[in-house]
């Protein structure tokens, strides 16, 4: 598959596509815009921002074309060997998930715009951009210039990339790992601290889970003058967006909380990925019961690690944990679903605020529950053995290998290094909408933290006058790995 892209009149906002596929075969050929995007489990129906479609063959002649579904088209060949389909796309979103055009910028997801066939999503693809010579390019493909190399489809949509005169960017290692980070934004990063910091929290990743997948990564970061905070993981890179620009210290808390996130998705879910996600069907919902361990788990880790590397001090943890507290506790305690359910309805209604009361958050209840399980498992061991150890045995099982894993792959791993059964813990957490504050207070405890209610319903974090149980924390935060 070919693609090029091209904006002759960035301001508009559309970019002109050009895709090529050559070698045909068969009198007609189906082609496939997909109607979400890996990492965000809700349909999206990225076809609505076409504006024109026309197809040729190799002589530019037009050929016939009918529209199937809201986002499929079925070409008449007509002997053609190679049809080309140009069309534009309309580009004027900046989150972590869409393409953007302007006089100045090219972003793009090709999740959003890159047409495919379905018996043709193992071959290479490359794609050429047509952008200003003075343009710099952030992506994780191989480049060549304009031009970009992926493996496979699969590849070409997991690899964001930004074009920019004024992109900014400095690197590090961790591992075997080059690590670099983007910045596109009206900022003056502080690169020593950046790069310390960033260093750091990869390296506590990399040494919790025994290696990386990627030989080099990259945190493409585009930095808004508006308020907004959103990333999205990708397999050899983040796409993270962020602002105001003028926040200063909160800006940075964010980029360094959502990129520590983001980047140990590399190992769950893109790697260690739910059984129903492999492969990923574009067409249409794929339901997973899992979502709280592909985002509550490294939502718990994604602050855990900064904490371990030292980015993090108690209190700055402590900080990020009472939020997780208040927005679950104060707004969704009673709600009747479980975790199991509100991951299955993801694709129904996960990222809208929805009726009260219904569904839960898998981001900060599943953060919440990764939080009892691995304080559960180390109090059975002494601190022995925990979560990261769940974790590892998903990654050598599951991960390097990608195979995919189910809900019952999870809970036997868990119980195998918990070395019991854990029937409470699937019972009251996770199957069920039981508030469980109780269960909450008791891991807390073991570590001098305890959530107090109020009467009005909020909750606070505070600490306990305990000397022992400071010990327990201090072996939970800075457990040497």
């Amino acid at each position: 598959m070919f693609y090029r892209l091209s904006a002759p009149n960035p301001d508009t906002h559309f970019i002109d596509v050009e895709c090529r596929i050559d070698a045909l075969s068969q009198p007609t050929v189906e082609l496939q815009l997909p109607a979400w995007r890996p990492g965000r489990y809700e349909l999206q129906n990225f076809a609505k921002n076409i504006q024109k479609f026309h197809v040729f063959d190799e002589n530019e002649r037009a050929l016939p074309f009918k529209k199937m579904t809201k986002d499929r088209w079925l070409i008449q060949s007509d002997g053609a060997e190679a049809i080309t389909v140009r069309y534009n796309y309309y580009a004027n979103a900046q989150n972590a998930g869409s393409s953007f055009v302007s006089h100045d910028l090219l972003y793009v997801n090709p999740v959003n715009l890159c047409l495919y066939t379905e018996n043709r999503l193992h071959e290479p693809c490359t794609l050429v951009l047509d952008i200003p010579e003075n343009y710099i390019i952030a992506c994780g493909l191989s480049k060549d210039g304009k031009k970009l190399r992926a493996k496979d489809y699969y590849e070409l949509i997991d690899s964001p990339m930004l074009a920019s005169a004024s992109l900014q960017c400095q690197s590090y290692e961790a591992g075997s790992t080059k690590f670099h980070v983007w910045i596109q934004g009206n900022i003056k990063p502080d690169w020593t601290q950046i790069l310390n910091d960033f260093q750091r929290f990869s390296e506590v990743q990399i040494a919790t889970m025994g290696s990386f997948p990627e030989p080099e990564y990259h945190f493409l970061n585009l930095i808004l003058p508006q308020p907004h905070y959103h990333g999205v993981e990708h397999r050899h890179s983040t796409m993270i967006v962020l602002g105001p620009d003028d926040e200063g210290e909160g800006l940075y808390t964010d980029l360094l909380g959502v990129s520590s996130h983001e980047l140990y998705h590399a190992w769950n879910v893109i790697r260690i990925r739910p059984k129903e996600l492999l492969p990923y069907d574009l067409t249409r919902e794929n339901y997973f019961p899992t979502c709280f361990v592909v985002e509550g788990v490294t939502t718990y880790y994604g602050d855990l690690f900064l904490r371990r590397a030292g980015v993090f001090d108690d209190t700055a943890y402590f900080r990020e944990l009472q939020t997780y507290l208040k927005r679950h506790f104060e707004n969704s305690r009673h709600a009747a679903q479980s975790l199991v359910e509100s991951s299955w309805d993801l694709w129904l209604d996960g990222y809208e605020k929805g009726i009260p009361q219904r569904k839960v958050s898998v981001y900060q209840k599943g953060a919440l529950a990764a939080l009892i399980l691995d304080l559960t498992i180390r109090k059975i061991h002494r601190h022995k053995k925990s979560l990261d150890d769940v974790m590892r045995l998903l990654w050598e099982r599951f991960g390097i290998p990608f195979v995919g894993y189910s809900i019952e792959d999870y809970q036997a791993t868990v119980e195998e290094v918990a070395g019991e059964p854990l029937t409470w813990y699937w019972q009251d957490c996770i199957f069920s909408n039981v508030p469980f504050d109780t269960h909450l207070n008791h891991a807390l405890g073991w570590v001098g933290l305890q959530m107090v209610t109020f009467s009005d319903g909020t909750v606070q974090l505070q600490e306990l006058d305990d000397p022992r149980a400071v010990l327990q924390r201090k072996q939970w935060l800075e457990m040497d790995i």
